[in-house]
């Protein structure tokens, strides 16, 4: 294929910008070997007679040692940027024979694009796709490859390497994406294999990456007080070369992705304009699915263990419910790119495992961490989180020193747990003298307010009927505990506490449990690269900040709401692919319930929130099971 005009001032801009960022490189070498220079041309000069006298000998000296001492800080520098892992994305690797299909399909499109095809292909939870080097030998070995591949059938054998960049792909593409899609969203992604093979630009890549993971080390290398003054220079150092490369770096790589698309614009160019917008659909399909979906299971100690199918069900209501969207359905009748691995389910499943460790921190949360079918979510998920929220908010009511009346439809002494003990409380004057102040909510102990603070985080309030887990909250911030009564209030704040405590312990008793192992690595399976990330560090991607007072309280309540309505008006819990954990009355899921509980949080009102328990036959005054 003979690239355009527009694709060779693409890659003519690149290799130019690649060139500058070399000689930023060059520079740098030539600065530390300045001292040693003029070192070498005063020695000579004594050594001739020529510089004679004590104030030559002096200078010999001085600039000797400092030539030695700048040469040597070089050298170190010089190592710990060759030496240091560059970051890479965490993945699932697909073999070649898990997957002959997509790796024929990905070559096919390198030969019609006149590239080199990609050593591999991984996938990752994310909605987007790219190539990735990682030829750094802390990465581990590339995964094994054919020595020759045959361009065409019949045709010359053209020679493979395990040198060339990984093919990274977001799975929900895979999964939503019928072949045709991808196969053109994916062809400007290969055609970058052509730029990205140049000495120069490889060349350039290497040095930025080498100096950004430097920087790493240094950030790392200044808790240690010992090794603070070095790793401070080194990282001044580096960051010193990143801003002099940053205009360079950023301008050679618009080049290289022009030269891509403009090398790609005649494969498949109608149907791309289709296939992005499916991309923009997926992202907001898969965003919706871990927010309001996963996330609470996750929280739980539960991980769904088909997100990928769950996206494209997800998708598909999105369809069914959006106008907009209604052609898309339609598309759902042809082939899905998925069909090109040959275990989908295993490999959704490992996706899903390294989704949860990247977005929550996965098996270090406990010894409970176990996998859940999309048939069990309603009952293991949204049931017990519901129960086990409002069996929270009742150990804070005992803790306020709030009493339990006895039901007077229950058995003579007996007591429960019911709505009625939360409502009375939240209406009750501020003025009542069994009012508990604001000052008397359990405060969050001093060895908690770290963890409280860097606890994973979670999604805001979702919509009616839902009441995900929860996440924590500071209870000193005063902006938590604005728009609720003052019992609202220290309510809050004692739930904020007790969530702390209750995460600070899930957390002393993960550090002294061995993560167990899952079920794909004890078969042998398919499994997320070991080899590019640091469990420590997990979860690297918080999917939300923390949650004021007022959304836990809220939380909380539409949890203890739900309860009631389960078992005092046989509603069922159910699982929106959309909106996550619904309450569902014959089938059917409950309406008007947030802003009923709205109103009771920050006026105090309980009336709409009665009103809508009558419509529904909801009991208030029965006891209700927790867990």
């Amino acid at each position: 294929m003979t690239g355009t005009g527009g694709e060779e001032m693409g890659a003519q801009a690149a290799r130019s910008r690649a060139l500058a960022v070399l000689r930023v490189r060059s520079r740098a070498l030539a600065v530390a070997l300045l001292p040693a220079a003029v070192a070498v041309v005063l020695l000579v000069g004594g050594a001739t007679g020529r510089l004679a006298g004590s104030g030559w000998d002096a200078a010999r000296w001085t600039v000797s040692v400092v030539a030695v001492l700048v040469l040597a800080a070089a050298a170190a520098v010089a190592l710990v940027v060759a030496r240091s892992r560059p970051a890479a994305t965490p993945t699932v690797t697909i073999a070649e024979e898990s997957a002959p299909d997509l790796y024929r399909m990905v070559r096919d499109l390198a030969d019609r694009l006149d590239v080199p095809a990609p050593s591999a292909i991984a996938l990752t939870p994310d909605c987007d796709s790219w190539l990735e080097d990682r030829t750094h030998p802390a990465h581990g070995p590339p995964p094994a490859q054919r020595p020759t591949d045959p361009a065409v059938p019949g045709g010359p054998a053209r020679p493979r390497g395990g040198a060339g960049p990984v093919l990274v792909i977001g799975s929900p593409f895979l999964w939503w994406m019928r072949v045709g899609e991808l196969r053109a969203v994916l062809a400007p992604v290969v055609a970058g294999t052509g730029p990205s093979a140049h000495p120069d630009i490889a060349a350039a890549r290497r040095f930025i990456r080498g100096l950004d993971a430097a920087v790493a080390v240094a950030s790392a290398g200044r808790r240690n007080p010992l090794a603070r003054a070095a790793c401070a220079g080194l990282g001044r150092v580096c960051r010193l070369l990143l801003r002099a490369c940053r205009v360079h770096a950023a301008q050679m790589e618009r080049g290289v992705a022009s030269a891509a698309a403009e090398r790609a614009q005649a494969v498949d160019y109608g149907l791309r304009i289709a296939a992005q917008e499916q991309v923009g659909l997926a992202y907001a399909g898969w965003d919706r699915l871990l927010t309001r979906v996963a996330l609470p299971a996750w929280r739980m100690g539960r991980w769904p263990s088909r997100l990928d199918v769950g996206v494209v069900a997800a998708l598909t209501e999105l369809s069914r419910r959006d106008r907009l969207a209604e052609g898309f359905a339609s598309r759902l009748g042809e082939r899905p790119a998925c069909d090109l691995l040959e275990e989908p389910g295993a490999m959704d499943e490992a996706v899903s495992l390294l989704t949860a460790r990247l977005f929550h921190g996965g098996p270090e949360t406990g010894p409970d961490w176990s996998p859940v079918d999309w048939d069990e979510y309603p009952e293991e998920v949204v049931d017990r989180t519901w129960r086990t929220d409002a069996a929270r908010l009742h150990r804070v009511l005992d803790t306020l020193g709030v009493r339990r009346a006895a039901d007077e439809d229950t058995a003579p002494g007996t007591e429960g747990p019911t709505l009625a003990r939360v409502l009375d409380h939240l209406t009750a004057p501020a003025d009542d003298p069994a009012t508990p102040p604001a000052s008397a909510a359990p405060s969050t102990p001093p060895t908690t307010q770290a963890t409280t603070a860097s606890a994973p985080r979670t999604a805001p309030h979702p919509p009616t009927g839902e009441a995900p887990a929860e996440t924590l909250a500071h209870p000193e911030d005063d902006d938590d505990l604005g728009g609720t009564t003052t019992r609202g209030a220290a309510l809050a704040a004692g739930l904020s506490a007790q969530l702390a405590r209750e995460e600070a312990a899930a957390q002393r008793a993960g550090a002294g449990t061995a993560a167990p192992a899952t079920p794909a690595a004890a078969a042998g399976a398919v499994g997320p690269d070991a080899a590019l990330w640091d469990d420590g560090a997990l979860p690297l991607l918080p999917l939300q900040p923390p949650r004021s007072g007022r959304e836990i309280l809220t939380a909380h309540i539409t949890a203890m709401v739900c309860c009631a309505a389960m078992d005092t008006a046989g509603a069922t819990p159910g699982l929106d692919w959309l909106d996550g954990p619904s309450l569902l009355f014959d089938g059917a899921r409950a309406a008007d319930l947030a802003p009923s509980v709205l109103s009771l949080v920050e006026t105090g009102d309980p009336g709409p929130l009665r009103d809508w328990m009558t419509e529904l036959g909801i009991r208030p005054e029965k006891p209700v099971r927790l867990v």
